[in-house]
């Protein structure tokens, strides 16, 4: 019993930091501000990110399941796809993977049609997954 709460301690250590460092080190959340002109709004994203964590957290260790009526599951998906992508986005601008993808390919001048292939590919992707393996 006691090897088991040790072995799930560490684990959520080693997971806590984990996010920790994605969260501070790379300056994922500082970048999503940024590039959304929300800075103000600092302890709304701290609070986000740590209900979020700690809610998500639990419901995994208990296998809660929400039952939502329609309208508000497409809310809560769409904010949900939007701070994705925009993370994403944060992420990928701190990386500054996107120049040097853009390089690498020789795309360089075109560099928004790269975007633009990027950004289409994953809304059909998603709207193709939701509409066709969801119904069926």
């Amino acid at each position: 019993m006691l090897f088991t709460i040790f072995i799930g301690f560490a684990g959520g250590l080693a997971v806590g930091a984990g996010f920790v460092a994605f969260l501070t080190v790379l300056g994922v959340i500082p970048r999503l501000m940024q590039l959304t002109k929300t800075m103000k709004y600092v302890q709304g994203y701290e609070w986000g990110v740590i209900m979020g964590a700690i809610c998500g957290g639990w419901m995994s260790l208990h296998g809660y399941v929400l039952y939502l009526p329609g309208f508000i599951a497409v809310i809560v998906g769409a904010a949900s796809g939007i701070f994705n992508g925009m993370l994403a986005a944060a992420l990928t601008e701190v990386m500054n993977v996107l120049p040097i993808l853009a390089k690498r390919i020789g795309v360089e001048e075109r560099i928004i049609v790269l975007l633009m292939a990027i950004v289409l590919g994953k809304v059909f992707g998603s709207l193709f997954h939701w509409i066709y393996f969801v119904d069926h």
